[in-house]
Formats: structure tokens, sequence, C-alpha cells
């Protein structure tokens, strides 16, 4: 087969992302991302069952080399994360978000350490139990990188439901915010978990500290900067096209110095995107440009979101799953459940002191906390170690049963706990 060109790739990508998505909306009839996953999903099955039963006709090796080409830890973590989460940042209403700062900000924050350690102590255990090989430390990564919530499946499960509006808002600012800190605290995870290899120094109390502020709070302040600087670049023109380009621009360069500054690039650009879509929405945009603005960063988000989902669904071609670690994917479900419930209902439940939630608050927040594509990137960055097809496999069950089962289900949770 003749080498494909990274224009080629993105043809097949986009043409199978509107041919599933096609069939999904004439027969399905599923939510888009959700049916591109099946969809996408179905034919990944039914590749490795025809390579199964007649090998002679190979067609999972060419797939798999085409997989390994987009390489889904810098296609999403490196480019289209920035701006799907800049898309769903700048709709979420800022004043919505202040007014439950603290259930967001501890959810995000004590939550995601929370679930971390309960997910990594149990599955540590368990992996023993089912005589699976993973160091405590590699499964604590595990949890890091499964606990945040993917803002860009939760996102797009809101667009489809009834839910009320304090809910909401607290289920969004949360996936928004706990994806930034979970990649945070991955990131220090694995630092620890590698420290000392190599002849390099171990990691100290001090050291996760630092980083954790430097990651988060430099990622908040560049955010805020170049997002100010963008404001007033708006706010001083009338020209839509253009504003378009600023903001464009603001989320790639956003990103890009993050990154070269070793802050959180997710934060940054949540933090901007929040900047311009309220306060700039409202004093630097006429109502054509915001019009403009709004139009062309959903159907970018869309686009985006179709091609992420098609690629989940495809990524399960490139799994090893050996016997006894099919145990353990299916124990990981109910426990990363757990962790879930635990993050959301410890701070809720403190929090019910001085403030009422909506009713249904918690399982709501529990069965909504979609994991997705970023957990399987985070999962695919990791370092080539012995155990990194294991963590792999078992993130990847997660993932498929939260976007499958958690999100066709969820407008039933909903129905029962709310109303």
């Amino acid at each position: 087969m003749a080498e494909l060109s990274l224009f080629d790739i993105a043809a097949i990508v986009l043409t199978l992302a509107a041919v599933f998505g096609y069939i999904n909306h004439r027969w399905l009839r599923l939510p888009l991302t959700i049916g591109l996953v099946v969809i996408a999903l179905a034919a990944s099955v039914s590749v490795i069952l025809l390579d199964f039963f007649l090998d002679t006709l190979r067609f999972e090796r060419p797939i798999q080399a085409v997989l390994e080409k987009i390489d889904f830890d810098d296609t999403l973590m490196k480019g289209m994360l920035s701006f799907l989460l800049f898309a769903g940042a700048l709709h979420v209403d800022l004043d919505d978000l202040l007014s439950r700062k603290w259930a967001i900000g501890i959810m995000a924050t004590v939550g995601v350490m929370l679930s971390t350690f309960i997910v990594g102590y149990a599955v540590f255990w368990l992996a023993d139990q089912f005589g699976v090989s993973i160091p405590l430390s590699w499964c604590l990564v595990f949890g890091a990188l499964i606990s945040p919530t993917d803002p860009i499946a939760v996102m797009g499960i809101l667009k489809t439901i009834k839910v009320p509006k304090s809910l909401e808002s607290k289920i969004a600012g949360e996936s928004l915010f706990n994806d930034g800190v979970g990649v945070v605290v991955f990131t220090i995870m694995v630092a620890i978990a590698t420290s000392g290899a190599g002849g390099g120094a171990p990691i100290t109390a001090l050291d996760v500290i630092e980083l954790f502020l430097l990651e988060a709070v430099g990622g908040a302040v560049l955010g805020l900067a170049t997002g100010y600087i963008a404001y007033r670049a708006m706010k001083s023109i009338n020209e839509y096209n253009l504003e378009v380009i600023i903001t464009l621009a603001l989320v790639m360069l956003t990103y890009s110095v993050g990154l070269g500054l070793h802050v959180s690039g997710p934060i940054a650009v949540v933090v901007a995107g929040l900047l311009i879509g309220n306060h700039g929405t409202r004093f630097a945009m006429s109502e054509k440009t915001r019009e403009h603005v709004e139009t062309f960063w959903a159907l970018l988000d869309e686009i985006l979101n179709a091609v992420l989902f098609l690629l989940i669904g495809f990524e399960v071609i490139v799994i090893t799953i050996l016997g006894e670690v099919a145990w353990l994917m299916a124990a990981a479900i109910p426990i990363v459940l757990f962790a879930r419930f635990v993050a959301v209902a410890a701070p809720l439940t403190a929090l019910r002191l001085r403030q009422e939630f909506t009713k249904g608050a918690v399982p709501v927040l529990v069965w909504g906390g979609l994991r997705g594509g970023i957990s399987v990137a985070l999962a695919l960055s990791l370092p080539d170690i012995p155990e990194k097809q294991t963590i792999l496999a078992i993130t990847y069950s997660v993932v498929i049963f939260s976007i499958v089962v958690q999100g066709l289900t969820f407008k039933k949770v909903v129905a029962k706990f709310v109303r």
C-alpha cells in the first residue's frame, strides 16, 4: 500500500465521520458522538473477527498503521483539545459558574485527588487478586488519568438533554476545570512513578506542590493575560471576519505558549474562553460579530467532536487484551463509578451545610461524569513500560462504558432523580 500523506489520512477520517454520521442519523438516531463511537467500535470488532477467522485478509495491520500514524495522543492533547475546550468554555455563563465556585472548585481539585487514590489503591489490590502485575505507582497513574471527567464528552451530552440550570453549570464547569487539574495530577503521578529511574533524584512533597502551583496557577494567569489582550484588540475594531481569526489565534497561541512554559495549556484555554465568551461577547463584539464567532466555534466543535469520537471507536484495534486483564477491565468500571460517587458526594455533603443544592445533584453528577478521549490520550502518552498495554486496556473499557452506557442512560437518570 502506498504511503498515506497527512491529507490522505484527514480525508479518510472525515469521510468516515460523514458516512457513519449519516448512518446514525438515518437509522440508529443516537446522539452523534455516541453513534459514531458505537458504529466505529462495531467496525473495529468486525475487522478483528474477520482477521481472526480469515487470517489471509490482514485488514487489521494497515488500520493499525494508519492509527499509529495519526498518533492519538499528539492529535488530541497537542491539537484538538485546545479548540474543543475553548469552544466549550465560550458558552458557559461565568455568573452561574461563580455562583457555584465552591462546589465546582472542590470537585475539580479535592474530588479528582480523592478519586485518584481510591481508584489507584483499589486497582492495585484487584490486579494482585487477578494475577496481573502493576506497581502501585502506575496504578495511581491510572487513577489520575481516569478520574477527571472529559469536558468534550460531557458537553456533547448536555447539548442533547435538558438539565436544570444549576446542575448544568456544575457539570459543565467541573468538567472544564477538572480536566486541566487532572492533566496536572497525571503529570505529577508519572513523575513520581518514574522518579529515581536512571539515577534521577526522587520527587519530594515540595516538588509536587511547586509543580502543581506552576501548572495550575500559571495556566490560569496565562489564560487571563492572553484573553485580555484578545479582548482589547476585539473591542477596538468591528470586523467580524478578523475577530473570528483573533479568537482562533488566541486559542493556538495560548496553548502553544502554555506547553512552552510548562504551565497547564487546558486551564489557560478554558480561562481565556470564559473571558471571551462572557466579557468579550458583552462588551467587545457587535451582534453580528457575536453571531459569527459563536457559529464558527459551534461548527468547529461539532466537526472535531465527530472526528475524536470516531477515533475513540477505532482505537480498540491497537489494544492488546489478555485473559486475566479482561477481568480487571470489567472490575475497573464499578471502581471508577464508586470513586466518582465519593468525589462528588463528599464535597457536596460538606458544602450542604452552607447552601442548598438541586434535588438529585449527586446521582446526576456521578452518572454524568463521562470519561472520553482525554483519558485514552493520556494512557497512550505513557512511556514504554511493561504495564502500558494493561493500563490502556482498562482505560478503554471505562471510557467505552462511560460514553455508550452512561451517555445513553443519562437522560433517564435525570428524569428519575431531578423531576
